[in-house]
């Protein structure tokens, strides 16, 4: 029999089977097992690729990552900005957690694994790498722009971690206005989830921002 001429598996196919795997039925369904037969191979060929499930678990959180949009952290500078910068701080802050967000929310289940930390895993690295940098290429001193880094990475994972609307059960007997005289319309948060989660995330990254630069000035000020 013929040789195939594209082997039968790889790590790109195997990871994107692996997150199509948790995007549909949650982590606690990925395994060595499931995994290989919905790739149609024997379990062991996996192991031609990833030793271990955590590595294969990293190669998936670090595709996700792969997704987020990093150009406001460089390209063709704006001669307004200091040199190797594209972007003013606030700006490319505010884009870039839009972008962060965007991606967790398309893959929900894996959030969990992703909130632990970068690791080892390039494509986090390489995130935190370019955040780091335009920051205390703008003028943050390190330590500063590390708990900044910090910061942001809690408030978009934990955004991504569940819906604040969704919350609410939509069954108006809930909320006895002897129990709770101010949640007469909470019932209908679960219907308006997208706006509201969407909403809240805005506003949240707007009042950081806004905090940050007052931070900035008050640090440019002392300089």
């Amino acid at each position: 029999m013929a040789r195939p001429r594209t082997p039968l598996l790889s790590r790109e196919r195997i990871v994107t089977a692996a997150l199509r795997l948790i995007d549909e039925e949650g982590l606690d369904a990925l395994s060595t097992r499931r995994l290989a037969t919905v790739l149609s191979v024997s379990g062991p060929s996996l192991y031609n690729h990833f030793a271990t499930k955590d590595e294969l678990l990293d190669a998936v959180v670090d595709s996700v990552i792969g997704e987020v949009d990093l150009s406001m952290f460089g390209g063709d500078a704006d001669p307004g900005l200091p040199v190797g910068l594209t972007t003013p701080w606030p700006q490319a802050l505010r884009d870039w957690a839009r972008s962060y967000r965007a991606a967790l929310a398309a893959h929900p289940n894996i959030v969990p694994v992703l909130a632990q930390g970068p690791g080892r895993r390039p494509n986090a690295l390489r995130l935190a790498d370019a955040v780091f940098g335009h920051l205390v290429e703008s003028g943050w001193p390190r330590g500063q722009a590390t708990r900044i880094g910090a910061l942001m990475r809690y408030f978009v994972t934990g955004s991504a971690l569940a819906s604040f609307a969704a919350g609410f059960p939509a069954d108006a007997g809930v909320y006895d206005a002897a129990d709770y005289p101010h949640l007469g319309e909470a019932h209908r948060l679960a219907g308006h989830r997208g706006a509201v989660d969407e909403g809240a995330f805005e506003t949240g990254l707007e009042a950081l921002l806004d905090g940050l630069v007052l931070r900035f000035e008050r640090l440019a000020a002392r300089s």
